[in-house]
């Protein structure tokens, strides 16, 4: 698959961020069976920049470490069919969704669990891909389990999986 990953930054230094996203992304739809080109715009920000988005579109007040805006409601674990989404005429490519990452926020949990910021920035675009794939953790019990699982079995595909 040709995946193309738009990036846009409002925060210097993002440029190793975006390479290594440029690999994580179209790995973690190849990991989910995504049976066509998707195009997946991400913005990386700080947690000022994060927050003033997820107050705008979620109407929350703070910070967080990823935000995700899927374009199509798709069911987790299951790979989509072309006939769920519809691809840009002008392109061919399925526009998948956005992410938003807060690199602030990254550097500072990499830090706190101890795997640093690269583990940490691919670990949440790893996350994000999976929201936009239609997974969701908002209970504690098997969805989130689920998705936690993926997560960890993309990343040790990657060699980013936990020491």
């Amino acid at each position: 698959m040709n995946h193309e990953i738009l990036i846009d930054t409002e925060v210097e230094g993002a440029e190793p961020c975006a390479e290594l996203l440029r690999k994580v992304i179209p790995a973690a739809l190849e990991a989910e069976g995504v049976p066509f080109s998707c195009e997946v715009d991400v913005l990386f920000t700080d947690d000022a920049g994060i927050r003033a988005i997820n107050l705008e579109q979620r109407g929350i007040n703070a910070p967080t470490d990823v935000l995700s805006f899927p374009m199509f409601q798709l069911t987790p674990g299951v790979p989509p069919a072309p006939e769920e989404v519809e691809a840009d005429p002008g392109t061919g490519l399925v526009p998948l969704g956005d992410m938003v990452i807060s690199l602030e926020r990254a550097r500072a949990q990499g830090e706190e669990y101890g795997h640093g910021p690269r583990r940490e920035t691919a670990y949440l675009a790893v996350h994000s891909v999976l929201h936009l794939l239609g997974y969701d953790h908002l209970d504690e019990g098997p969805m989130k389990a689920q998705m936690r699982a993926r997560e960890e079995a993309i990343l040790a595909r990657l060699g980013l999986g936990r020491e």
